[in-house]
């Protein structure tokens, strides 16, 4: 069945209660292709012909001439465009010219490298590369193989994490691959955002490094889906100078876009239908209708939930054709999911973004987007999972209950008008800089010429690592302290803490079923928790905050946990403030403590309440940058003479601005948080704070404090366009919020931001 065949089949179902608000319909384009420099090495361009290309797109060419005229290139095009090409061809040029030359290959995952060695084999042949002259090298490559691979390989591909604590560690081993590395190609580069981004700059400065020991400048080739800033993010996370290419000639199908928005079931337009049960309903119909689907949803959790609901929902024989996928899984399943996806053995994959990457998992007609993913770059990514040749495609965007998706469901031509976010990294955040300082000297006694490479909070980092004894100086260099040994094996550059917790089952023995970052320990692992792993759910008996072990066994149950916290915020600093109009803007570095209180337990489908439970937990406490304003006296008195509560129009206005901020900065609302108070103890005034929920901040409150004005006027129209009287899910309630929504206004938080923009 078709695109356009299988809306017809929705809108005329007996459940149909126009929740289509908008199809954008997509127009396919045509290929434009572009002229090289020079020819191709006669053995790749008949390798090339052999495979049926004969002409580049003009992005692919565009991307090569820069590399051979020695420059590092940022190719920023969207999914499916042949991004490959742009490094495959100079790579391989390169080694046709020199037998010594050498390469090195990053991706985000170990899926996406071993998909991408398969591409690249089938690229080359002997006369260009020969069979085990690439590898992949990461944790799942066998110890046998590792030295052959060291020794022979000139092509290796790995992840950040493997470069990390793996190769840069024990570059002396790998000294065939300096000495002669030519190119590094870091593909997915718009993945390299936020904490993972600032840790990647950091081990790409090292990188830098240790070549230069070896005597050599690699090139670098970056690819990155589309984004805001492709130039400046290139540069920051590698620390040299970029050429861009963004000017896609790729051609694609066509596509139909649907914002889909989940009926009202209340006559006060208060709440709406669930997301999820509405996902469930399209994606199984389109698995009925024998069209091949992926749904995304953002989290581990819901993934599993909408699995077990669409499994259960389709039965035998279909509902075996569908499976989940998420990070947590062991490796081998994931090998094995992603080959039946490929293999047309499965119709169906309920997944995180972790498919959102460029994994070739076949044709597939249909993607369906529980919620909005956070950003533009992501939803392109996501929906561009379908339709990956030039046949017609279609794409479902599910407005869940929260401002920003319901922003997009009233605006959807702000949507597709939109430009895209700004990738956001901070490679000297002091939490992130000092430990891989810590590595570098393990590699190489660090010095002040290492300054350039680090940036302007080297000095100041050295001079903290040297007063908590970890750093000695030395002959004008700073060596490790003898205690510190292998200083990478404990940091985790996937977060801000490195610290994980091990899920261990019960029932089989203590087996291990996955490791989750401390972080989240304490929202989803807590005595009593139901925690869902590859569709079966358990409950969580025993956390040990020693050991780092939390026990679960199985378990049948129609509810799900929910966390209940508190926080309190408190200012350490004020970095810069303005003014904007009549009110005071600052931003700084803050104390932020949170301490989990309880949980709530919650019926499957319905979310009816079915009782609250009260924990003892210790808090957690953690220093980052935020922004925060104050309220003039006039708006307060303004608020108070009408009425109205003042601390539930900030705790809304907090809610809606925070679930806005995403329109401005590549990020998650899970990336923020959010604190606001009548009477702020280091301000003495009604005050909103909004900060960034990682240790030492990565630049999202600083993005906010930037477009501060056009923050508040988006965060008004959200609340204003919603339809209801008092407040909901869809405007000022927060799915994460600790105080259980409560205290909230909807008409006081209009007011305030309306006495922020001055009208």
């Amino acid at each position: 069945m078709n695109a356009d065949a299988f809306l017809h089949h929705l809108m005329s179902s007996p459940d149909y209660e126009n929740q289509i608000v908008h199809v954008q319909h997509i127009p396919a384009c045509e290929a434009r292709f572009g002229e090289l420099d020079k020819p191709l090495p006669p053995a790749l361009q008949s390798r090339l012909e052999s495979l049926g290309i004969t002409s580049l797109y003009s992005h692919q060419a565009m991307a090569i001439n820069f590399a051979r005229q020695g420059k590092n290139v940022m190719v920023a095009t969207p999914s499916a465009s042949g991004k490959t090409m742009c490094y495959n061809l100079p790579v391989l040029e390169a080694i046709l010219g020199s037998r010594n030359s050498r390469a090195l290959y990053l991706f985000p995952t170990k899926a996406l490298a071993q998909d991408q060695l398969r591409a690249l084999k089938e690229l080359t042949v002997p006369d260009i590369v020969g069979l085990n002259e690439s590898a992949t090298f990461d944790g799942d490559t066998p110890q046998l193989e590792r030295a052959d691979i060291k020794k022979k390989a000139r092509l290796i591909l790995t992840n950040p994490d493997m470069l990390h604590v793996g190769i840069l560690p024990n570059h002396k081993s790998w000294a065939r691959l300096f000495r002669q590395l030519k190119y590094v190609v870091i593909d997915e580069a718009h993945v390299y955002r936020g904490v993972f981004g600032s840790h990647v700059a950091n081990v790409i400065r090292r990188l830098r490094r240790v070549c230069d020991l070896y005597g050599a400048k690699p090139q670098f080739v970056c690819c990155s889906a589309t984004i805001a800033n492709p130039k400046e993010h290139a540069e920051k996370l590698v620390g040299l100078p970029f050429e861009v290419v963004d000017d896609e000639g790729s051609p694609h199908g066509g596509r139909s876009f649907v914002f889909w928005n989940p009926p009202f079931t209340d006559d006060a337009k208060t709440k709406r239908r669930s997301a999820n049960s509405e996902a469930t309903s399209i994606f199984t119909e389109l698995i009925r209708k024998d069209m091949r689907s992926l749904v995304f949803a953002k989290s581990r959790r819901l993934t599993e939930l909408l699995y077990v609901y669409s499994r259960d929902k389709l039965g035998y024989p279909l509902g075996d054709q569908i499976k989940p996928y998420r990070a947590g899984y062991l490796p081998e399943d994931r090998r094995q999911i992603e080959r039946e996806l490929f293999n047309g053995q499965l119709l169906g994959v309920v997944t995180t973004n972790a498919l959102e990457l460029g994994i070739d998992i076949g044709d597939l007609e249909a993607t369906v987007l529980v919620g909005y993913p956070g950003n533009i770059s992501s939803t392109w990514q996501q929906a561009g999972r379908s339709g990956r040749g030039e046949d017609k495609a279609l794409s479902f965007l599910i407005g869940q209950d929260n401002p920003l998706d319901q922003y997009f469901m009233h605006h959807p031509d702000y949507f597709f008008g939109k430009s895209f976010e700004n990738a956001l990294i901070n490679a000297e955040n002091l939490n992130i800089l000092k430990p891989h300082l810590l590595c570098a000297a393990w590699e190489h006694p660090l010095s002040q010429r290492d300054r350039d490479s680090f940036g302007n909070a080297f000095d100041g980092a050295i001079s903290e690592l040297e007063k908590e004894g970890k750093l000695r100086e030395g002959n004008s260099r700073w060596y490790l302290t003898p205690s510190i040994a292998h200083p990478a094996k404990a940091i985790n550059i996937r977060t801000a803490s490195g610290e994980q917790y091990v899920v261990l089952d019960a029932s089989r023995g203590y087996e291990v079923l996955e490791n989750v970052e401390s972080s989240m320990v304490f929202f989803q692992l807590h005595p009593g928790a139901v925690y869902l792993h590859q569709g079966e759910s358990y409950l969580v008996t025993e956390l040990d905050l020693e050991r780092h072990i939390a026990v679960v066994t199985p378990t049948t149950v129609n509810y799900y946990t929910q966390c209940k916290d508190l926080t309190d915020i408190s200012i350490l600093s004020t970095e810069v403030e303005k003014g904007v109009g009549r009110v005071k803007v600052c931003l700084g570095m803050v104390d932020v403590t949170t301490t989990v209180l309880g949980f709530k337990r919650k019926m499957q489908f319905t979310e009816e309440v079915i009782d609250e439970q009260y924990l003892s937990l210790p808090p957690q406490r953690f220093v980052t940058q935020s922004l925060w304003f104050e309220l003039p006296q006039e708006v307060v008195e303004h608020i108070v003479k009408r009425e109205l509560d003042l601390s539930g129009g900030l705790h809304a206005a907090e809610h809606a601005a925070i679930a806005m901020l995403p329109l401005f900065a590549l990020c998650d609302r899970n990336d923020i948080g959010g604190v606001s108070t009548q009477l702020h103890v280091d301000t003495g005034k009604p005050t909103i704070f909004i900060y960034d929920a990682y240790p030492g901040g990565i630049g999202i409150a600083a993005k906010g404090f930037e477009v501060i004005r056009d923050l508040w006027r988006a965060t008004l129209w959200a609340i204003e366009d919603c339809p209801c009287e008092e407040g909901c899910p869809s405007c000022v309630q927060s799915p994460k919020c600790g105080s259980n929504n409560e205290p909230l206004d909807k008409k006081a938080a209009i007011l305030l931001l309306r006495g922020l923009l001055g009208i």
